[in-house]
């Protein structure tokens, strides 16, 4: 299967997610007139492999949260990738409840205007070393959907001046 077929059938899967699902983050009437969620064009421009250039420390960031609490996260190191404005770099974090995930939780230039206002997430992963920055996973924290999430808000230094015109967009329905 192609890549962007691969993103397609992820697409697909979470939309039947949402709308079908009784533990969908949409409410009973939401998921009645669900039409699917939107997304940029699948682009392999928006799609890295990378070194986690690690911190000589690694230090706890505390982030707030959509509920006004906070999480407690570790800062492991970056990822600098070339955004076409030249070379970006972006946070990664582990969550003290899970060792196993690196979260990215981030805002750019299009974050409250074509995507969600409090940023996206990227979940990525380590394969020797490497990891896969793939802002066409980029998705919508679950607290766009339903206030009954407590979703963490990307610190300011994940806030891209750039642009990522890849992965979900602003839901509307």
């Amino acid at each position: 299967m192609s890549y962007s077929a691969q993103i397609q059938r992820d697409r697909t899967d979470k939309d039947r997610f949402f709308e079908k699902s009784p533990h969908s983050p949409l409410s009973h009437h939401l998921r009645h007139n669900f039409q699917g969620l939107e997304y940029y064009p699948v682009s392999e421009d928006y799609r890295f492999e990378l070194p986690l250039v690690p911190h000589d420390e690694i230090e706890t960031v505390e982030m707030d949260t959509s509920d006004g609490k906070i999480k407690y996260f570790d800062r492991v190191g970056y990822l600098e990738f070339d955004s076409g404005a030249g070379p970006t770099k972006i946070q990664v974090y582990q969550s003290h409840q899970n060792r196993q995930n690196y979260f990215i939780p981030f805002r750019d230039k299009t974050s409250g205007k074509e995507t969600y206002g409090a940023g996206r997430y990227l979940d990525v992963e380590s394969h020797g070393g490497v990891f896969e920055l793939d802002f066409n996973k980029a998705y919508n924290p679950m607290c766009a959907y339903s206030d009954a999430y407590s979703c963490p808000f990307p610190p300011m230094e994940n806030w891209l001046e750039v642009p990522i015109e890849a992965g979900e967009k602003n839901f509307t329905q």
